[in-house]
C-alpha cells in the first residue's frame, strides 16, 4: 500500500520556473519526475501562465465566472438586508 505525500504548496516564482523550463523545451515527463510534481498541478500551472501570466484562480476566472461571483455575492447581501427589514418590520408592529 502507497503512503499518502503529504499536501506541498508551491511559490508563485518556483510555479513559474517550472513553466519556464517547460517552455524552453525540457520534457514535459522530465520536470514532473525530477521536482516530484503531478502531472495535474504542472499542467493547471502551465495552463494558468498561457492564459493570464498569473498562477491565481482569481485572475484566470472567465468574465463569466467573475461576474456570477459577483451577483452571489451580492444576492447574499440582499437576503440579508430582507432580513433586516423583515425584523425591523416586526420590531416596529410590536410598539
Amino acid at each position: 500500500m502507497t503512503e499518502k505525500r503529504p499536501r506541498r504548496t508551491f511559490t508563485p516564482e518556483f510555479k513559474k520556473q517550472m513553466v519556464q523550463l517547460y517552455e524552453n523545451g525540457k520534457p514535459r515527463a522530465d520536470i514532473i519526475r525530477e521536482y516530484e510534481l503531478t502531472a495535474s498541478a504542472f499542467d493547471k500551472w502551465v495552463k494558468k501562465s498561457q492564459n493570464s501570466g498569473s498562477f491565481s484562480e482569481k485572475d484566470n476566472r472567465t468574465p463569466e465566472e467573475a461576474e456570477l461571483i459577483g451577483l452571489r455575492k451580492e444576492n447574499q447581501r440582499l437576503l440579508m438586508e430582507n432580513d433586516i427589514l423583515k425584523q425591523a418590520a416586526l420590531i416596529m408592529e410590536r410598539k
